[in-house]
């Protein structure tokens, strides 16, 4: 049995091993594929098995590729397969939930505490000589601003939502959360998870009562660029934004000018709508805007949790029990 993995490289970098597989065929491992239709079915080849991350694999790349048994995703979002091309084949599609819920709400609450206390900042202030030359003991150029006491409304209350929500209750934060199906669930009577401390609330109202808000909801065609000139201004002035999820959920013109208005006080992104970032996003040079490379999940913990999931997963189809199936 042949197994092709499209794009191994920001999973593995070398500090992983690919061994889980070996034992259950052939396996080759591309670093990257072209987003190209034909290149991607030359890799593929007669493989019955294929692993992608972000490599496309459309319907022409899925009726072309004629061995095709099982198509794994490498990550939790599933949209780069043609999810629906794949059932009518009979190929399970099976991705890896849950792998990095740790990881993502320690980075969250790392851009949180980065524009609150500005690390950085003043480490390379110190560094650059600024220290030394005062007269007094300490020195800051940016506030410091305390969380405790504050509100956090975190847009999506999955695991991640409900992790955030747990290390920002423990320094000290209210909670709002808005969570569009268990809204549903309270109107409805029926029964749903009671959290301590978690107030759930429509979006309006979150976005009126917090101080900071962190986005942690799949990207649909229902909440893209979700947040725009409209939701912005409902905002407290000076809030701070939060995003791990998907950058497609900004409409970053609209922050862009939020930023520069001081309307938001600060962004701190670790997504933005196309990646890796185009040298023209506004968001580049927008005041008090924090942007890290799309590593929130990127722990070698985490890694090494979505490799092991990812075997599991081909063992579980392997033995006619395929699990954590989209399609």
């Amino acid at each position: 049995m042949k197994i092709v993995i499209l794009d191994g490289y920001t999973e593995n970098p070398g500090d992983l091993s690919w061994s889980g597989f070996e034992k259950y065929g052939e396996l080759k491992v591309y670093d990257r594929t072209p987003f190209d239709d034909e290149e991607i079915l030359k890799r593929i080849g007669d493989a019955e098995i294929i692993y992608t991350n972000k490599t496309p694999v459309s319907r022409r790349v899925i009726e072309g590729a004629k061995a095709l048994r099982f198509i794994g995703v490498l990550a939790t979002g599933y949209n780069v397969v043609d999810i629906e091309a794949a059932r009518e084949r009979d190929i399970p599609v099976s991705n890896i939930p849950g792998y990095g819920t740790a990881a993502v709400a320690q980075h969250t609450m790392a851009l949180l505490l980065e524009a609150c206390n500005n690390v950085g900042f003043h480490d390379r202030a110190v560094h650059d000589g600024k220290w030394s030359e005062k007269e007094d003991f300490c020195f800051w150029e940016k506030p410091i601003i305390e969380i405790c006491g504050k509100t956090m409304g975190i847009i999506g209350f999955g695991s991640i939502g409900r992790a955030v929500a747990q290390a920002a209750s423990s320094m000290g934060m209210k909670i709002l959360a808005y969570s569009p199906s268990i809204l549903k669930k309270i109107e409805s009577g029926e029964s749903y998870t009671v959290i301590d401390g978690v107030e759930y609330a429509e979006l309006d109202k979150l976005l009126k009562r917090s101080d900071v808000i962190s986005l942690h909801c799949p990207l649909n065609e229902h909440n893209r660029e979700m947040i725009n000139r409209s939701t912005i201004g409902k905002m407290k002035d000076g809030a701070i934004l939060i995003n791990t999820a998907r950058g497609q959920l900004i409409n970053e013109v609209d922050l862009y000018e939020a930023l520069e208005s001081g309307k938001v006080g600060w962004a701190a992104l670790d997504v933005v709508s196309s990646e890796p970032v185009k040298k023209d996003n506004p968001l580049l040079s927008a005041r008090n805007c924090i942007i890290t490379p799309h590593i929130a999940w990127a722990s070698v913990e985490s890694r090494g949790r979505l490799m092991d999931m990812a075997v599991e997963n081909l063992r579980c189809f392997l033995e006619g029990k395929p699990q954590n199936v989209v399609n």
